[in-house]
């Protein structure tokens, strides 16, 4: 199983952007990737950031720790540490962020509860991220279609 969601297939093959992947994977180990960070890393880097576990307690440290031996290596830079959230919306299935709501209003569809909580806690992840203001959204309704929460 492909860890990239089909939104994405059109940077993957070169990972020319963040995957959600490895977006899920910042936001759990609370390490902060700039975009002219990631275009610095080698294609093998990449793919290591891809591949590397992420779950326990000692795989998100590993990853922290591979994470600032890349960005220091490839970039010279200080890696920026950023707080980890013990309780990350994305893990609740019982209530959707408004955020979400409202961008699937912007986009003519409603995500039940019941859909909500069908999700895996990454496809909420990517909903939330999809959502914010702050980010280029055109990919939350691929991302819905992808889920299956609407007819496609």
């Amino acid at each position: 199983m492909s860890p990239f969601f089909q939104f994405e297939s059109d940077f993957v093959d070169s990972l020319r952007c963040i995957p959600m992947i490895v977006r899920y994977k910042l936001d759990t180990c609370g390490v902060k990737l700039k975009l002219h960070q990631w275009n610095k890393f080698s294609e093998s880097d990449r793919q290591q950031t891809v591949d590397a576990p992420c779950s326990t307690e000692d795989e998100v440290r590993k990853y922290k720790e591979l994470l600032h031996q890349l960005i220091e290596q490839r970039t010279g830079e200080t890696a920026t540490d950023l707080a980890i959230d013990e309780n990350p919306s994305w893990n609740d299935a019982v209530n959707i962020p408004e955020s979400v709501i409202q961008q699937a209003e912007r986009v003519g569809v409603r995500i039940t509860p019941k859909q909500w909580q069908t999700l895996t806690p990454i496809q909420r992840f990517v909903l939330i991220k999809l959502s914010r203001s702050s980010h280029e959204n055109a990919n939350f309704l691929p991302a819905v279609k992808e889920f299956q929460l609407v007819p496609v």
